[in-house]
C-alpha cells in the first residue's frame, strides 16, 4: 500500500523516540543503537543547533515512516564544491518496497542541491547489499573506499 501524500519535514524532538525505534529495527541496528533516550535526545539537540545539519523524518498520515540526516559539508576540493552527506537513512519495515525510499531520496538530493551542493555522497554497511543495490537505481556510483576509526 503506497502512502498517498508523504511529507518531507526537519524532525523534532518529540520524533526521538520514532527515529530511535526506525534506527534498531534491523540486526545491525540491534547491535550498535542504545536505548537511553536522553543520549539521542542530547544528540539531536546538537544537530538541531548546527545550521549545516538536518535530521528530516518522512511524515506519513501523522506518523514517523524514515529519517535521515543531511549534513552540509562546505569545501576546498572539488574547485571549492559544497557537499552533501546524506546518513542514517532508514525507512520503517511497514512502509517498505512502497518506493518511499526513492521518494525520500530524491527529496533529500532536491535539498542539498537548493543549499548549493555540487554532490552528494553516503556510507552504506558493507553487509547491506539491497540498501547498494538502491542507491546505484539512483545514480549513485560506489566510486571511494570508506574508512572508519572508533574513538572510545
Amino acid at each position: 500500500m503506497r502512502i498517498a501524500e508523504p511529507v518531507l519535514r526537519p524532525a523534532t524532538i518529540d520524533d526521538v523516540p520514532a527515529i530511535m525505534r526506525l534506527l534498531a529495527d534491523d540486526a545491525l541496528g540491534q547491535a550498535r543503537e542504545s536505548a537511553d533516550e536522553a543520549v539521542y535526545k542530547a544528540a539531536f539537540a546538537a544537530i538541531a543547533r548546527d545550521p549545516n545539519n538536518t535530521l528530516f523524518v518522512i511524515d506519513a498520515g501523522g506518523a514517523v515512516a524514515g529519517c535521515a540526516q543531511l549534513t552540509i559539508i562546505p569545501g576546498l576540493a572539488r574547485g571549492a564544491a559544497t557537499r552533501a552527506q546524506i546518513e542514517a537513512v532508514r525507512i520503517g519495515l511497514g512502509h517498505r518496497g512502497e518506493g518511499l525510499g526513492r521518494w525520500f531520496m530524491g527529496a533529500l538530493i532536491e535539498a542539498a542541491r537548493q543549499r548549493g551542493c555540487k554532490l552528494v555522497q553516503l556510507t552504506s554497511d558493507k553487509r547491506r547489499g539491497d540498501a547498494h543495490r538502491f542507491y546505484e537505481s539512483l545514480g549513485f556510483a560506489a566510486s571511494h573506499v570508506g574508512f572508519r576509526l572508533t574513538l572510545d
